[in-house]
C-alpha cells in the first residue's frame, strides 16, 4: 500500500530530503519576510474595512475618527516591534512568546500563551482563507457560490505547498507577496500624486451613497465605546507579528540579527500601507456598513441584499486606477491570492510551536517529528484540520470569524511583555558591565511600554468583542490549556512509573522462574514450530495448553499428541460455553497468582499470509488473547509466525517493488555503496 501512494506522495511533495540538509531549508531574509510576515501584510487588506465598518453605526461623520484610530493602531504597532526585536535577541531558540513566558513567569504562565497562540494560528488560516475567497468571489461566481468549497481547497492547496518544505512554500510565496506590497504603494504614491498635485477628485464607487445610522448622535460613554472597538478591530492588522519571534531557528545566521531586521521591515511596511489605505479611503469617500443591504442608501433607498459590499483596498484601487485598468486588476488579482497566502504565518508558527509543545510533552511527541521534506508536517496536518472544522462552522464567513480574532495574540503579548520585564530585573541584578546594564534597562524600558500598552488593548478586546463573539476563543484557549496539562500529567506520570531506580534487587529484576506455555488447536507445523522454538530457550517448565470446545477434536488431538510422542505435557481446559479467550487468561493469571515472582511466558503460532483479507479469515482468536495477556502482569507474550505459501508471493512482490524507485526517491541504497561506485567511476 505504501508503494502505491508513493508516487502521487513524491509529485505532490516532492522527493524525501536527508537529515542533514536540514541547514539548506533555512530562509534568507528576502524569503522569511513573505513566509512570517505575509499575514501583517495582508491583513491592511481587511483591518481598515473593519474600522470603517465599526464606525458606520454612527454614521458617515463618525468616519472622521478613522485617522486618530489609525495612529494609535501605528503606535501599537511600533511598540509590539520594538518589544519583540528584543525577544528574539533574548529568546533565538525559537520558543517566541511561550518560552518567554514559561521562562519568566512559569508553566502556567507558558501554557496560557501556548493556548492563545494556538488558537490565533487556527484563526488566522479561517479568517485569511475566509476573507480571500469574499475577494475573489467578488469577480468569480462560482467561488461565493460555493464558499465553504471554495475555503477547504485552499486549506488543501496550502497544507500540500507546506508539507513540501518552509523554504520552497517560501518561494512559492515570495512572489504574491512582494507584487502586493508593490501594488499597494504604487497605488497610494498614484493617488496621492493625484490628489496633492494635480488636483484630480477621485471618487469610490460608493462616494454617492449614504449610510443610515444606527445610533446616531453618539456621545459620551457610548462615543468612547465605540471609538474603542473600532480601534480593537484595526488591531486586526498586528496579528501574526509574534510569528517572527517563534520562527527564529529558520533564519539563516546570525539568527537573532535577521529575524530583528525582518521584523522592522514587516513593521515599516505594514503601518505605511495600512495608514496609505486608510487616508485613500477618505480621499475618495469610501462607505462601508455593517449590513450593506439595510445601511447603505442609494438616492435614500437601501441597496438591497442584491448588492455586494467590496473591500476598502478594492474601492480605493478603483478610485485611484479606475475600473477595469491594468493595475486595477493586478492589484486585486494580488490582494485575493495574498490573502489566501497569509495563511501561511500560521503554517509556519504553528507546527514550530507545536514541535516545541511536544518536546516539552504539553503534546503529543509526533508533532515533533519531522517529515520527508523537513517540515513539522504532523503539526501542519492539525492547523489544516483545525481551520476547516471553523471555515465549516462558520460557513467561510469572514465578518463572523473575525469577531474571534485577536483575543489570542494580545493575551500572547501581554504575558511575553510582563515576562521580558522580569527577564531584565533577573539580569540587571547579576550585571555589572555600565554599558550592558544601560542597554538592559533601555530594553526592559521598551517590554515595560509594550506591557502596558498591549494589556490595556488586550481590556479594550475583551470588553468590546467579547459578546460579538471572543468567548469563542477564549472557550478555545480554554479547551487546550485543559488538553495539554492533561497530556502533560499523562507523560510525567509514565515517566514516573518506568524511571529506572537506583537500587534495584534482583526479584524485582530476575523472577525466580520462566514458565512457559505454548497455545495449541491443532497439532500441525505451526504448532511443531511453535514447540520446538520454546524447547530451545529452557524454560523451568514448559507446557502445551489447548481449550476443549469439540470434545471429538480434543479426543483427535490427544490421540495424535500420544502417537508421535511429543515430551511436553498436554493440559486441556473445558470451556462448557465454547469459549476460548477467558479459560486461557484466567489459566494464566492461575499460574502467576500460585507463584508471583514467576514470569509466564506464552508462545502463540500464528499464520503470516500474503493478502490483506486473508487476515479476516486468520489469527483472530491470537490477537484477542494478546489484546488481553499484555496487560496481566508478569506475562511475556510470543508470536511465533509461520509463513504460508500466499506470504512467500507477497515477500517476492515487496523484493521487485524495492527494487523500483519512484520519481523523485532519494532511497536508492546505502550511502557508503554509492560513494564506493563514485569512486570507482573516478
Amino acid at each position: 500500500m505504501s508503494k502505491l501512494t508513493d508516487v502521487p506522495k513524491r509529485i505532490l511533495i516532492g522527493r524525501a530530503l536527508r537529515s542533514d540538509r536540514l541547514g539548506e531549508t533555512l530562509l534568507p531574509k528576502r524569503i522569511a519576510l513573505p513566509v512570517f510576515a505575509s499575514d501583517p501584510l495582508s491583513s491592511v487588506a481587511y483591518a481598515p474595512g473593519e474600522v470603517l465598518l465599526v464606525l458606520s453605526i454612527a454614521g458617515v461623520s463618525a468616519y472622521n475618527y478613522s485617522p486618530w484610530i489609525a495612529l494609535a493602531v501605528v503606535v501599537l504597532m511600533f511598540t509590539v516591534v520594538a518589544s519583540y526585536r528584543q525577544n528574539v535577541h533574548a529568546y533565538p531558540s525559537g520558543g517566541g512568546d511561550y518560552e518567554v513566558a514559561n521562562t519568566n513567569l512559569g508553566p502556567k504562565a507558558g501554557l496560557t500563551v501556548a493556548s492563545a497562540l494556538l488558537v490565533d494560528y487556527v484563526l488566522t488560516v479561517a479568517v485569511s482563507i475566509s476573507s480571500g475567497v469574499e475577494n475573489l468571489g467578488s469577480a468569480v461566481d462560482f467561488v461565493i457560490e460555493h464558499k465553504v468549497l471554495s475555503a477547504m481547497i485552499m486549506i488543501l492547496l496550502l497544507t500540500l505547498m507546506n508539507l513540501r518544505g518552509v523554504k520552497e512554500s517560501g518561494n512559492l510565496f515570495a512572489i504574491p507577496t512582494y507584487v502586493f506590497v508593490a501594488g499597494v504603494f504604487i497605488m497610494i504614491a498614484w493617488g496621492a500624486w493625484r490628489g496633492l498635485v494635480l488636483g484630480d477628485t477621485m471618487k469610490a464607487p460608493t462616494a454617492d451613497f449614504t449610510i443610515k445610522a444606527e445610533h446616531e448622535g453618539l456621545a459620551g460613554f457610548a462615543l468612547v465605546f465605540l471609538l474603542l472597538r473600532a480601534f480593537s478591530s484595526g488591531c486586526a492588522a498586528l496579528t501574526g507579528v509574534e510569528a517572527i519571534s517563534n520562527g527564529v531557528p529558520a533564519f539563516r545566521k546570525p539568527k537573532s540579527k535577521n529575524a530583528a531586521t525582518t521584523l522592522a521591515l514587516m513593521g515599516g511596511l505594514a503601518v505605511t500601507m495600512f495608514c496609505g489605505i486608510i487616508a485613500l479611503a477618505m480621499a475618495t469617500d469610501v462607505r462601508m456598513a455593517e449590513k450593506p443591504a439595510e445601511d447603505l442608501l442609494h438616492n435614500g433607498v437601501p441597496v438591497g441584499p442584491a448588492y455586494v459590499q467590496n473591500p476598502v483596498i478594492s474601492q480605493v484601487a478603483e478610485a485611484v486606477f479606475g475600473n477595469g485598468s491594468f493595475f486595477f486588476i493586478l492589484l486585486a488579482a494580488a490582494t485575493a491570492l495574498v490573502l489566501f497566502l497569509a495563511a501561511n504565518t500560521a503554517y509556519n508558527g504553528f507546527p514550530l510551536l507545536g514541535s516545541i509543545l511536544a518536546q516539552d510533552r504539553y503534546l503529543p511527541r509526533q508533532l515533533h517529528t519531522r517529515g520527508d521534506r523537513l517540515a513539522f508536517s504532523n503539526g501542519i496536518v492539525l492547523l489544516a484540520g483545525a481551520a476547516a472544522l471553523l471555515v465549516w462552522i462558520y460557513d467561510a464567513d469572514s465578518t463572523r470569524l473575525i469577531q474571534l480574532y485577536i483575543v489570542g495574540v494580545f493575551v500572547s503579548f501581554t504575558l511575553s511583555q510582563i515576562g521580558m520585564v522580569r527577564h531584565w530585573n533577573r539580569h540587571l541584578r547579576s550585571e555589572r558591565d555600565t554599558a550592558k546594564r544601560r542597554h538592559m534597562i533601555r530594553s526592559r524600558a521598551i517590554n515595560t511600554f509594550g506591557a502596558f500598552f498591549t494589556g490595556l488593548v488586550l481590556v479594550v478586546v475583551l470588553a468590546t468583542k467579547f459578546t460579538h463573539g471572543a468567548w469563542v476563543a477564549l472557550l478555545g484557549m480554554l479547551i487546550f490549556y485543559v488538553t495539554m496539562s492533561a497530556i502533560r500529567r499523562h507523560y510525567d506520570n509514565v515517566a514516573e512509573e518506568i524511571a529506572a531506580a537506583e537500587e534495584r534487587p534482583d526479584e524485582y529484576v530476575r523472577p525466580s522462574r520462566v514458565r512457559s506455555v505454548v497455545l495449541v488447536s491443532k497439532l500441525h507445523k505451526p504448532t511443531l514450530r511453535a514447540l520446538a522454538y520454546a524447547k530451545l530457550l529452557h524454560a523451568n517448565q514448559l507446557e502445551a495448553l489447548s481449550v476443549s470446545v469439540d470434545p471429538a477434536e480434543t479426543k483427535a488431538l490427544k490421540a495424535e499428541w500420544e502417537r508421535r510422542g511429543i515430551d511436553v505435557p498436554l493440559k486441556i481446559l473445558d470451556s462448557p460455553y465454547r469459549e476460548v479467550t477467558r479459560p486461557v487468561i484466567e489459566y494464566i493469571k492461575g499460574l502467576r497468582s500460585e507463584n508471583p515472582r514467576d514470569a509466564v511466558s506464552v508462545y502463540i503460532p500464528e499464520y503470516v499470509v500474503g493478502h490483506w483479507y486473508e487476515h479476516l479469515l486468520h489469527n483472530q482468536s491470537a490477537l484477542r488473547l494478546k489484546g488481553r495477556l499484555l496487560f496481566t502482569p508478569g506475562v511475556m507474550v510470543t508470536s511465533v509466525p509461520y509463513q504460508l505459501a500466499s506470504s512467500e508471493a507477497a515477500r517476492k512482490r515487496a523484493r521487485k517493488r524495492a527494487e523500483w524507485n519512484a520519481p523523485g526517491a532519494v532511497r536508492r541504497g546505502p550511502v557508503d555503496t554509492r560513494k564506493k561506485e563514485s569512486a570507482g567511476k573516478q
